[in-house]
């Protein structure tokens, strides 16, 4: 069967993302809309509105087309969200850059998305240089955390600063957007499995999951969110910027999770709603240094981008007198949201990742024939359809295909029941993909690197739990009859200097032989029932 959303349809907003983010900053006007945690910033809603057009005439000025992508390469700052509304008033496609990659994964994202333009901060300018010449055809970097040194608006060498941009006097760009088709966001994902691939997210499915979210979780004037999950990612980005931002809230930027910085903000900012992920609800329900803290602003708190267990969220909440953690689903090609815990709803069933939100549709496929239905209350793939659903991935036609159907439904590879109140549990995971502490890790990726490895014969990378109950990535390694000596830390440490911290192997068993279809596909439950 198909499952219907029970709250009132949403209409499609068919808007850029910056008039459907900010269409309200001036009924907003000086109230606080972007604090810097862990300095004195201040930006008002006049002043983010107000500042990103000029950010948006300078990059104009600076050759900015409209179709251009460009690449945004920083931790959270107050200026994130200015570059990003800058860059899509300017025309341009945003893609979101982690800020730990190494050079040559971030020359890859820039050369698969055709990416012309870079802005980064100085701390990770060494890194954005050594990318940019790696993957050529970069424009111009700059950076947005400093204010200009040079009389030319650089930081004295040669990179310009987006701040220099506001004594721009060109005209606002005025690109006629086409909001259904033109791309706004480019995360990289790499969805049910493989490699990294450039999601299309258009203005309009963006904007539109904003509206679809904004009955279960709404905030506004008054409310304070802290934003410590990064905005690069989909969850920080929705969450802890554009809905926000859309609707009258203070966002508390923090540049890390640092938990003792964390504790703090909330106390002095007086926190009201945290969006966050597992690893801070585990923090939050253990550690001793909670108990150092006022903590009593907080109203809410709603955890996603990973599974959250169901005693975890309870000791949280009953250890800060909060009602239940909310949780909340959904995945990169979907905008990112498809269910949430409303916040209305004094006792939702443990576990549960919320229920459908406006406007869209689910059902729950048959394991063993995907071409069919679930039997009732069974659990199944996840099949999603709604607004909010991704163009598909750039550039490739055959993923795009293999992972949204002929009828439109996304097919999520998470296996999922519904309840007869409409409640959805997300139980496993069909597919191979890794969450280390709410980042993607591709084993495909970690397995042709660990290839690389002059000991190494076969390999084989697969997902398992550790003591914290974090899933963390494992390497299970055949070494080359030359190779009898290559040890565990010869492993972890050829991964480490090569790629981003979070996508670390963290763990390495030796075997005789990686067990292999007739196909060469690599039988990961074999794996997983010996890990």
């Amino acid at each position: 069967m198909v499952f219907h959303s029970e709250y009132e349809a949403v209409s499609t907003l068919s808007l850029p993302i910056h008039d459907a983010v900010l269409g309200r900053a001036a009924e907003f006007g000086d109230a606080p809309a972007l604090i810097d945690g862990a300095g004195e910033l201040t930006l008002t809603y006049a002043q983010v509105d107000a500042f990103h057009r000029l950010v948006a005439a300078g990059l104009a000025e600076a050759g900015v087309r409209k179709g251009d992508v460009l690449a945004l390469h920083s931790p959270n700052t107050v200026l994130f969200p200015i570059a990003f509304y800058a860059a899509t008033r300017a025309g341009a496609s945003v893609t979101t850059v982690h800020p730990l990659a190494t050079p040559e994964e971030f020359a890859k994202q820039l050369r698969d998305a055709s990416a012309r333009w870079i802005v980064t901060v100085s701390p990770l300018l060494p890194a954005a240089r050594a990318a940019a010449e790696l993957a050529g055809g970069i424009e111009e970097i700059f950076v947005c955390d400093q204010a200009p040194k040079g009389p030319d608006g650089s930081d004295g060498d040669g990179v310009r600063s987006l701040q220099s941009f506001l004594a721009a006097t060109g005209p606002v760009p005025d690109h006629p957007i086409d909001p259904d088709e033109d791309i706004a966001a480019l995360p990289y994902s790499s969805g049910t499995t493989g490699v990294p691939k450039g999601v299309m997210l258009t203005h309009t499915s963006i904007a539109t999951n904003l509206a679809q979210l904004s009955p279960l979780v709404p905030m506004g004037p008054g409310d304070r969110i802290l934003a410590v999950l990064p905005f690069f990612h989909i969850y920080g980005l929705t969450a802890l910027m554009n809905a926000p931002l859309r609707q009258g809230a203070t966002v508390v930027v923090l540049p890390r999770f640092d938990l003792d910085t964390f504790l703090g903000a909330i106390q002095k900012h007086r926190i009201n709603g945290l969006y966050v992920a597992p690893p801070i609800i585990l923090a939050l329900a253990k550690h001793p240094a909670v108990a150092d803290y006022d903590l009593s602003s907080l109203k809410y708190i709603v955890s996603s981008a990973a599974p959250l267990d169901a005693a975890l969220a309870e000791a949280c909440s009953a250890r800060l007198g909060l009602p239940p953690v909310r949780q909340a689903y959904g995945m990169t090609e979907l905008s990112p949201g498809t269910h949430v815990t409303p916040l209305d709803v004094e006792n939702p069933p443990p576990g549960t990742v919320g229920k459908l939100l406006p406007s869209t549709e689910l059902r729950i496929l048959s394991l063993d024939d995907p071409s069919k239905e679930a039997a009732p209350g069974e659990a199944g793939e996840v099949a999603i359809r709604g607004p909010q659903v991704m163009k598909g991935y750039l550039g490739r036609p055959d993923a795009t295909a293999a992972m949204i159907d002929g009828d439109g439904w996304v097919h999520t590879g998470d296996i999922g029941r519904v309840d007869e109140d409409g409640w959805l549990f997300v139980v496993d995971r069909v597919k191979e993909l890794i969450k280390y502490k709410g980042f993607q890790v591709a084993p495909a990726e970690l397995e042709a690197l660990l290839l690389t490895h002059a000991g190494i014969a076969d390999a084989a990378v697969i997902g398992v739990t550790d003591a914290e109950g974090t899933e963390i990535p494992k390497a299970f390694v055949v070494r080359q009859p030359a190779a009898p000596g290559l040890t565990a830390e010869d492993v972890v440490a050829y991964v480490a200097e090569r790629v981003a911290p979070y996508k670390k192997v963290r763990s390495v068993e030796f075997v005789e032989s990686i067990p292999r279809a007739v196909s060469g596909k690599i039988l990961r439950r074999e794996l997983r029932d010996r890990a």
